[in-house]
């Protein structure tokens, strides 16, 4: 593993509050954070079929462009009924006519998707959001690191707290969805969930124990 020479990272993403969630996770560690948005970089066309590849696009982009290295993540989640779909094209499966995105949209398609194959019962309706993080430096060298959360679909969708398609995804050995628990619980979980809940969580603990962070 490659160890950062620097105390800036570039947080490859124009989303308002995925730079607040990313940065609020390196600054304790000693990191600065500086975004793709801020720099007024393009965002980069996500042409990968995985989620390292697109998370590998992202930030080789900007790494490449601003001289330091860059973090991205490529996150979405992945139904086993639908053959892993939607997978990367998560967030497409919300986007609209007009740009915009509507994930209570996207949230009745997977559910109509699911009911059109007679997946009723829990058992048929599992599911897991994916987060992989890239790290990668303007030489092309990267680091990529995967987290992961089994859990089932439910429906109706149940709260309002997250985003997407948190509402309707109740992760295993809990009672309450995503959309049912505030931020801090999804991001440590209890002792059964090994001090990190949520995908992206995950993704992090492993970005620290790696050492990449230290």
């Amino acid at each position: 593993m490659r160890t950062l020479d620097t105390k800036t990272i570039v947080v490859a993403s124009h989303n308002a509050g995925k730079i607040a969630e990313i940065a609020d996770l390196i600054v304790p560690l000693g990191f600065s954070a500086k975004s793709a948005a801020e720099l007024n970089f393009d965002v980069p066309e996500e042409t990968g079929t995985t989620f390292e590849e697109n998370a590998a696009i992202k930030a080789l982009a900007s790494a490449c462009k601003s001289g330091l290295p860059a973090l991205a993540d490529d996150s979405g989640i992945a139904v086993d009924a639908l053959d892993g779909a939607p997978g990367v094209y998560t967030a497409d499966w919300a986007e609209t006519a007009d740009g915009s995105r509507d994930f209570a949209m996207a949230m009745e398609k997977v559910e109509n998707l699911l009911a059109e194959k007679g997946a009723t019962a829990p058992e048929q309706r599992t599911a897991r959001f994916v987060c992989v993080l890239c790290l990668a430096w303007p030489d092309g060298h990267t680091e990529t690191f995967r987290g992961e959360v089994e859990g089932t679909l439910v429906w109706p969708p149940r709260g309002d707290k997250g985003h997407g398609y948190d509402p309707v995804f109740k992760p295993a050995g809990h009672d309450r969805t995503f959309g049912e628990m505030e931020t801090d619980e999804k991001t440590h979980g209890g002792p059964q969930d090994g001090g990190a809940l949520s995908h992206r969580a995950r993704a992090f603990r492993l970005f620290v124990e790696k050492g990449l962070a230290r």
